[in-house]
């Protein structure tokens, strides 16, 4: 088994799932195509691909860092409710801006690629007002 296909087979899954998962979570599904592989191969190749930007990675508050794949054009941030762990996603413009306006009021890089913001969605929201507890 060569890096290789195992780096192929982490953008084969992240792509197909559309989703965040855990380096955990990669490394399971990555292990039923290729039985022998273990977890610092699986690390490494990760790794690797968040250096060369083609995954981004970010906590979602789910324990553990979370991988997705990156893509430019693409590129938005999270809102996650820490009531029920519904994730929206938020277009890059406003944050965009933001980052954009810190850079130049403090003479600072921003290199984050995802921005994640904890707080409670309009349902979970409307529940709490509704909970006399």
């Amino acid at each position: 088994m060569r890096a290789s296909s195992v780096t192929n087979e982490i953008l084969a899954i992240l792509d197909k799932k559309h989703t965040h998962l855990t380096e955990v979570e990669i490394y399971e599904a990555v292990r039923k195509k290729f039985t022998a592989v273990n977890h610092s191969t699986v690390y490494r190749a990760l790794k690797r691909l968040v250096d060369n930007g083609l995954v981004s990675i970010t906590d979602i508050g789910r324990g553990s860092q979370v991988f997705e794949i990156y893509n430019p054009n693409e590129e938005h941030h999270h809102l996650i409710c820490q009531n029920c762990g519904r994730i929206i996603n938020l277009s890059d413009g406003k944050i965009e801006s933001l980052f954009h306006q810190i850079e130049n009021d403090h003479q600072f890089q921003v290199i984050t690629k995802h921005l994640a913001l904890f707080g409670y969605c309009e349902a979970c929201q409307r529940t709490k007002k509704n909970d006399p507890n």
